[in-house]
C-alpha cells in the first residue's frame, strides 16, 4: 500500500474536509485540541470540497472549516513554508472568522468562539520544546483569563514530534504521526488500525482508491512544495551571506540595517526565477513594488 501525503492541500482536504470525513475530523480535533477527550459530539464541515488546480504559492497552505455542536468555529491550516509574518496571518484569519459571523443588525451576543488549529512543517516557536502550543487571552500581570476568551490559537509543530511508530501511546500522538509520516508507510500500522477513524483516514489516503488524474495532480503538488522549500532555503542562504558581507563593509549601525535590507533583496533576487512577485514579497517582507523593481533591474 502507498498513501498520499496529508501535508499537501489536496490530500489534507480529501482526508479531513470531504463529505465522508465527519467522523475522521471529529476524532482528529478531539485529539489535537482536547487531548483525546470526546468533547466534540458532532460537527458540520463547512463547504466540503477539494482545492482548485495548482496555481502558485498560495496553494501550499490549506484550510478546513467546521462548526462544532456548541457553535464553536474551527479553522484548520497546514502550512509547509515558513513565510514572512505567518504568525500575523494566523491571528488575522482567526479574528476575521470571529468578526465575520455577524450579519447586519445582529448583536455581539450572537458571536461564537473560534479555534484556529495550525499545523506547521517547520519550527514556529524555536524556544519551546513541546510540539503543541495553545494561546489565549490573559491579563498581563496575574495571568487571569479574559472574561470573553473566545479566540484560541493552537499550533502543532511537526518537526518537534520525534516519536517512532512503536513509541506511540495516545490518540493525539497517533494522529500527529499520521500527518507527518503516512506518506512513508506501506501498510496501516497495527497500533493505529484499531482506531476506526484513523483506519478510515488511511483508506481515503490509499493511492489505490485514487484516479490517475488525482495521482498526477498530487505528484505535481508535492514537487511544487519541495521546489519551493528548496528555492526558499537556497535564496535565504545566499541572501544572508551577501547581506552579511554588505554589513561588514559598512561597519556601522546604518550599515547593519542596510545589510539586513540587502539580505532581503539578495534573497528576492535568488527567487526571481523560481517564484512570482507576490510569493517573493510574502517570503522576504519586501513590498510588492520593491520586488517588481528588482525584476525590472534583472
Amino acid at each position: 500500500m502507498r498513501f498520499i501525503n496529508p501535508k499537501t492541500d489536496y490530500a489534507f482536504k480529501k482526508i479531513f474536509g470531504s463529505e465522508e470525513s465527519q467522523d475522521i475530523l471529529k476524532s482528529f480535533l478531539n485529539a489535537l485540541i482536547y487531548d483525546g477527550e470526546a468533547v466534540i459530539e458532532d460537527l458540520e464541515i463547512i463547504n466540503p470540497n477539494l482545492p482548485p488546480k495548482l496555481q502558485g504559492l498560495k496553494d501550499t497552505y490549506l484550510d478546513v472549516k467546521a462548526r462544532l455542536n456548541d457553535g464553536t468555529l474551527v479553522i484548520i491550516e497546514m502550512q509547509v513554508l515558513n513565510v514572512q509574518s505567518f504568525g500575523k496571518r494566523v491571528l488575522f484569519n482567526a479574528a476575521k472568522t470571529y468578526a465575520f459571523q455577524l450579519q447586519s443588525g445582529e448583536g455581539y451576543r450572537m458571536l461564537k468562539p473560534v479555534i484556529a488549529l495550525t499545523l506547521t512543517d517547520f519550527e514556529m516557536f524555536p524556544s519551546r520544546e513541546h510540539y503543541v502550543s495553545r494561546y489565549i487571552y490573559r491579563e498581563k500581570s496575574d495571568s487571569s483569563l479574559y472574561p470573553e476568551n473566545e479566540i484560541e490559537l493552537v499550533f502543532v509543530e511537526l518537526p518537534k514530534f520525534a516519536k517512532e511508530l512503536n513509541q506511540l501511546e495516545t490518540i493525539t500522538e497517533k494522529w500527529i504521526y499520521f500527518i507527518k509520516s503516512a506518506r512513508s508507510l506501506t501498510e496501516i500500522p497495527d497500533n493505529m488500525d484499531e482506531i476506526p477513524e484513523l483506519n478510515q483516514a488511511f483508506v481515503i489516503a490509499n493511492q489505490a482508491n485514487l484516479t490517475r488524474e488525482e495521482l498526477e495532480d498530487l505528484e505535481r503538488r508535492e514537487m511544487f512544495i519541495y521546489d519551493q522549500q528548496g528555492a526558499v532555503a537556497l535564496g535565504r542562504e545566499e541572501g544572508r551571506e551577501e547581506g552579511r558581507e554588505e554589513g561588514r563593509e559598512e561597519g556601522r549601525e546604518e550599515g547593519r540595517e542596510e545589510g539586513r535590507e540587502e539580505e532581503k533583496r539578495a534573497i528576492a533576487r535568488n527567487l526571481l526565477s523560481r517564484l512570482d512577485d507576490n510569493a517573493i514579497a510574502q517570503i522576504t517582507g519586501l513590498s510588492l513594488e520593491a520586488v517588481q523593481v528588482l525584476r525590472q533591474e534583472e
